[in-house]
């Protein structure tokens, strides 16, 4: 046994001995000493191989090769007894690689023929995955040991590595997919565990199938860039779980922001229940939920960057709900508490759900959690300030916001006080007294003046906002100015400062003008935009008196709106174009019968309802309209119905509330008191509504003297209102 380890000991040191001798005369140029121990009829010399290719280095001294090489080339001479030339090249050209000399390493890795070789290792790699755990084996008719496809694919690696640092990334990728194609077509049904766990060819396997989609991307190939993604996902690489997961991150990055459409995948293994993405952003979506369902089966590491790029996918896709189920599924220790409640909070925000959205925002702004959340007070703000109701909310929201700012940032302080210029405003409409209301309003327009100073006048909706507050209490001259600002600023490319300009031209009588804007905006904005500026032209035209002009352009917007209709699709209806565009639709009928209705044109008026009716028979609206046709035939009890039941349907529609108030009066079938508590209530909700003031000041008079000054009050309301009254409501 002792002879035995010996001999052992001294033919390994031989082998060492042999291989030393080699390194050498390789590192040195002295090929011809070598000959004996290369088998190959080829040498080095007929390569054309000399020392010129390192001049870089001249005058160094003799290298000595690394202890891998030497390990791995005595690998190879114990298994074969001898050391061929293309493996000679593939340790020089490492040894070179490991140095730095990229040049000379590509020089040295062009000189192995891989064509010839590659059936060698095709035989090699599939006789050994017939029986990889057959360790009595001989392996003596193998073509090529296993250590030398080892040391020989990572040539090829190399070399593509050597391509890629000089910039030739084309080569790069040609040169790195050989490796998976002599892989792939050894063993087809992939690479059984633990082959070759001795040698270096799984980690360079691997790390080819990382590397080719990179160079591929680099090369500016997008199609190959995408095949060979998919290549390494859906072939069995028996990669780690790290490394499919990087793979599966990166093609999904690639798939959403790459520009290009990529043909969906052909899956042959594919089962008919299975889903199939139809596009870039479905299949990277689909990745990217699979990787978070790794990360919660703890099967990878948590990467917050793949919860980023999923919420862009689900965002631009209309997803936000499928995003939220996620998050919420997310283990606790994966995500912070704060971030998954603001992630939540926006998910539901876009989705419309705004009260589960302002839920969320209140935990996370408790004291447990983050009360100085900056983004999240902005947003909580920004959702109570649309609500009369929660107004108030939305002041203390934004107050705390500018709080916690403190200067840090202006732009968003100017954020905060413009939010809160908007829920001062909304808290004005709601307000019990006038001093309070008066207050409000003061301090809305403060609030929306310190934000326009802070942004340098240079945020559109700042000063939209500032005109639309001065219009509402009736500031016409600052109203109009802002409103000009707004047009110059935006240059005339959004019609929403068009028609507020003509809406404040209006109000103050100047009907032409106000038409002139409209038929300049008309002028500049596609026919798609167009809707809200032919209504407004239609009123204006009949506020002039041009009852014809205005039936007209109602017709022209009826034809408009036909055609932007039949454009979306049945897939697209409940998109917001198309429901914005029945409600113009719908609004435009009522229009229509209102003319009609004063121009006792009841058979023309009854046909707009039935129109509407089609469209939308629970309309509060439709049943206001149909009651003033009622009122106006003086069918008093249908007219009555009518308003009640739109009043049913909408208890806050003002229009609905006059009239109703009105037809009593009329009929004098109720006491006083039910009919101004009618009125009453169509001011608080409206206080701007000159009708409802001229007829609470009727009630008043028909009570006698003693309400002559509570009559005298409204009737002077109702005339100041009367004179600065818009053809449409500003907001």
């Amino acid at each position: 046994m002792r002879n035995e380890k010996l001999g052992k000991k001294q033919k390994r040191a031989q082998v060492k001995v042999k291989l030393r001798k080699v390194m050498n005369c390789l590192c040195s140029g002295e090929l011809a000493k070598a000959d004996e121990m290369i088998p190959s009829s080829e040498s080095l010399a007929t390569k054309d191989y000399s020392t010129s290719v390192y001049s870089s280095q001249a005058g160094e001294a003799e290298r000595k090769p690394d202890a891998g090489n030497i390990e791995e080339a005595e690998s190879s001479l114990r298994e074969s007894g001898s050391l061929n030339y293309e493996e000679a090249r593939a340790l020089l050209g490492r040894y070179e690689y490991q140095k730095g000399n990229i040049e000379a390493a590509l020089h040295v890795f062009e000189g192995i023929d891989i064509a010839a070789v590659t059936p060698k290792m095709k035989i090699a790699l599939a006789r050994r995955g017939d029986h990889p755990r057959k360790q009595s084996q001989n392996y003596s008719s193998l073509p090529m040991s296993l250590h030398a496809v080892s040391l020989l694919l990572e040539a090829i690696f190399l070399k593509a590595k050597s391509l890629e640092a000089l910039g030739r990334y084309k080569e790069a990728a040609q040169s790195c997919s050989v490796i998976l194609d002599i892989v792939e077509s050894s063993l087809p049904a992939g690479l059984p565990e633990n082959f070759a766990a001795d040698c270096k060819l799984q980690e360079t396997l691997s790390n080819a199938v990382e590397l080719l989609p990179e160079l591929w991307k680099l090369a500016d190939f997008p199609s190959e860039t995408i095949i060979s993604y998919r290549r390494s996902l859906l072939h069995p690489w028996n990669l780690d779980a790290q490394t499919v997961a990087r793979i599966q991150k990166e093609f999904a990055v690639f798939l959403l922001y790459s520009g290009g459409e990529a043909n969906p995948p052909n899956l042959r293994s594919q089962m008919d229940s299975s889903f199939v993405p139809r596009n870039n952003i479905e299949e990277a979506i689909l990745l990217l939920m699979i990787l978070l369902r790794k990360v919660s089966l703890d099967r990878i590491e948590w990467d917050p960057s793949v919860l980023d790029h999923l919420t862009y996918a689900l965002s631009i896709s209309g997803g936000l709900r499928a995003l939220a189920y996620q998050v919420e599924e997310l283990l606790p220790r994966t995500i912070e508490q704060k971030d998954r409640y603001e992630k939540l909070a926006l998910c539901y925000y876009g989705e419309g759900d705004e009260w589960a959205a302002l839920n969320l925002l209140r935990k996370l702004l408790s004291r447990a959690v983050d009360p100085t959340c900056v983004p999240a007070l902005l947003l909580a703000s920004k959702l109570c300030g649309d609500s009369c109701s929660y107004a108030e909310d939305g002041i203390s929201f934004a107050q705390r916001a500018i709080e916690s700012l403190k200067g840090r940032c202006d732009q968003l302080t100017g954020v905060a006080n413009f939010l809160k210029g908007i829920s001062l405003s909304n808290s004005s409409r709601s307000a019990v007294s006038d001093s309070q209301r008066v207050q409000r309003q003061t301090e809305a327009l403060h609030s929306l003046e310190i934000a326009g100073k802070i942004t340098q006048m240079k945020d559109p909706m700042i000063i939209y906002h500032l005109s639309l507050e001065n219009a509402e209490q009736r500031k016409l001259d600052s109203a109009f100015y802002y409103a000009k600002f707004l047009l110059e600023l935006e240059n005339g490319s959004n019609p929403r400062a068009w028609l507020l300009c003509a809406r404040i031209l209006s109000a103050q009588k100047r009907f032409v003008d106000a038409e002139s804007i409209i038929n300049a905006a008309l002028d500049q904005t596609g026919r798609w935009d167009q809707g809200d500026l032919l209504r407004t032209k239609a009123k204006l035209q009949i506020a002039q008196g041009q009852v014809k002009n205005a039936i007209e352009t109602y017709t022209q917007l009826l034809a408009v709106l036909q055609v932007q209709l039949k454009s979306f699709g049945s897939g697209q209806k409940l998109e917001g174009g198309w429901k914005q565009n029945r409600n113009l639709e719908l609004e435009t009928w009522h229009d229509l019968a209102s003319i009609y209705i004063r121009l006792s044109q009841w058979r023309d008026a009854e046909i707009c309802l039935s129109k509407s009716e089609g469209i939308n028979r629970h309309s509060a609206m439709r049943w206001h309209t149909a009651g003033m046709l009622h009122e106006a035939k003086g069918q008093h009890k249908e007219a009555l119905k009518a308003f009640a039941h739109a009043l049913s349907i909408d208890p806050s529609q003002v229009p609905s509330l006059v009239s109703l108030a009105v037809v009593l009066r009329r009929m004098g079938t109720q006491s006083p008191a039910t009919v101004r508590s009618f009125l009453t209530e169509a001011i608080r909700l409206d206080r701007m509504n000159a009708s409802a003031w001229y007829n609470l000041g009727l009630v008043f008079k028909d009570e006698g003297p003693g309400s002559a000054t509570e009559a005298a009050e409204c009737f002077e309301a109702a005339a100041f209102l009367e004179e600065t009254a818009p053809v449409e409501p500003f907001r």
